[in-house]
């Protein structure tokens, strides 16, 4: 139970600094194996040399101890990995996540000695082996399965992840210190001085946040979920941002006043306008696959009113702190409905069909794979009206458009016409694709018919749009339900980028 709290656990722990994406979560996986492995080894040969419960007990309080331990002091080298992850100081980064990894070989590898051992202990004929040994396997299955669920969908989201290290290791040391207690009687009094030891270094360590804010920026709020580590800052001007994971991206930002933020999100209400003839009131509905605290649909209600508008977020967490920081609430938002839900899943039941949906799933610089495959997008289309548009947003770096490209060589198996914005300041490409074949000219056209009482934010848009415009290009790789490669594709977008000396660039 305990081992696999660790490993779930410390996904979550590097999540902040390194992100979760498949890369992070092999490496995880993989060494863990690696520690288990070494754990049986030993394990097995310690049960032979001395077949007694108290050193069996020995080796697991030592891991209990060290499993409390190792997050609490992985906590600052997982701060500073988070701020060089931020500035793209690519050796600290990478140097801090193998120590963090590293630093789990001991605890989990003690963890390992468990089963051999108890193994050698409860056989006590050849008769009874198999029996025995099934029990044990079962047993420890079982508690695998509790380990894997509970702290995921339970303890991460109500006390936070080191506090879930804290309390499987806390479990796993009371009841292994009860049974050297039965073993040695007084003598299991020395082993005390581990949860004091916990306890001084709990207090020091977890005071203040996890990753401090920004220069120039207040903390809000901070929350550890089921999917994501959440903060909530503010600057002086009165801009709040949503921070999600590793930080390197705003996900959301409100003002009381402004709407125009100059971002990737202002775009989004260029896509109707790729449309011959599309007007205003021809925009009749939204959906948001992506919704995080709500910017996008902020600004396409400044824009249209009380439009009917849908949200879908798969952090319910994220929707709560859009609701208490960002004004996405019924008294501000009245018309969004929000899903706490996978996007793609949501989508496909629902019954409505929209005149825009807009796909910003987008952890930087991942795109979850189900949504950009052709058997989805062909979805999207089934949900959209006869004249209805899809807007996308792709990560790029500035010599690299190779998942742009893949993307629009897979939407064009669906839609007639893909147009494409870079975002300017930014590493972001807008695909919008029509239901209806369209040519970008129709931007500038819609905009010349604007009439001068038009959205003033409506008009900056669209003029932003149409000065972002580039030409489209289609590349090799098309996205499908059985192959769709796409965080090997960024993977090695960003390691040419980081090579290339992108670094500097993004300083600069």
């Amino acid at each position: 139970m305990t081992t696999l709290a660790v490993e779930l656990s410390a996904s979550r722990l590097l999540g902040p600094a390194f992100g979760t994406g498949n890369i992070v979560w092999a490496n995880i996986i993989g060494l863990m194996l690696l520690y288990l492995t070494a754990g049986y080894f030993i394990g097995g040969r310690l049960a032979d040399r001395s077949p007694r419960r108290s050193t069996l007990y020995r080796l697991l309080l030592w891991g209990a101890f060290l499993s409390a331990f190792i997050p609490l002091i992985a906590r600052p080298i997982i701060g500073a990995a988070g701020q060089a992850v931020a500035s793209i100081d690519a050796a600290l980064a990478v140097g801090s996540f193998v120590t963090v990894l590293v630093l789990f070989a001991v605890p989990v590898t003690l963890l390992g000695t468990t089963s051999p051992f108890a193994i050698r202990l409860a056989v006590t004929t050849l008769e009874n082996a198999g029996k025995v040994s099934g029990q044990i396997y079962a047993i420890s299955t079982l508690g695998s399965l509790i380990g894997t669920f509970v702290p995921v969908l339970f303890l991460i989201p109500e006390l936070g992840v080191i506090q879930t290290f804290l309390l499987f290791a806390g479990l796993l040391y009371a009841v292994v210190w009860v049974g050297l207690w039965q073993e040695e009687g007084r003598r299991a009094l020395r082993w005390l001085w581990m949860p004091v030891v916990i306890a001084i270094v709990s207090a020091i360590v977890l005071n203040g946040p996890l990753r401090p804010p920004l220069p120039g920026q207040t903390l809000l709020y901070e929350h550890d979920s089921a999917y994501n580590y959440i903060q909530v800052q503010e600057d002086a001007a009165g801009n709040r941002y949503l921070y999600l994971n590793e930080g390197q991206g705003i996900h959301s930002q409100w003002h009381p006043q402004n709407v125009y933020y100059r971002r990737t999100w202002d775009f989004f209400l260029t896509a109707p306008y790729f449309n011959a003839d599309f007007a205003p009131p021809q925009m009749q509905s939204l959906a948001i696959i992506g919704l995080a605290t709500g910017t996008i649909a902020r600004q396409h209600q400044f824009v249209y009113g009380q439009l009917p508008m849908v949200g879908i977020e798969i952090d319910p967490a994220i929707i709560r702190a859009g609701e208490l920081f960002f004004g996405m609430n019924a008294a501000e938002m009245p018309s969004l409905t929000t899903y706490a839900d996978d996007g793609r899943y949501r989508l496909n039941r629902l019954e409505q069909r929209f005149t825009v949906i807009a796909i910003d799933a987008y952890k930087p610089p991942y795109i979850p794979w189900h949504m950009t495959t052709i058997e989805f997008f062909n979805e999207v289309k089934d949900h959209l009206t006869g004249d209805g548009v899809m807007v996308i947003n792709v990560g790029r770096t500035s010599t690299d458009r190779r998942f742009v490209d893949a993307l629009t060589a897979t939407l064009t198996y669906v839609f007639p016409s893909i147009h494409a914005m870079d975002v300017p300041y930014s590493f972001n490409t807008i695909l919008v694709a029509t239901q209806q074949p369209t040519r970008p000219e129709n931007l500038a056209a819609n905009f010349a018919r604007l009439g001068a009482d038009a959205n003033p934010l409506l008009r900056q848009v669209l003029q932003d749009g149409m000065a972002a415009l580039v030409p489209t290009h289609t590349g090799d790789t098309v996205f499908t339900d059985n192959r769709a490669p796409v965080e090997t594709l960024v993977d090695s977008l960003v390691l040419n980028f980081l090579l290339g000396g992108g670094a500097e660039e993004l300083r600069q």
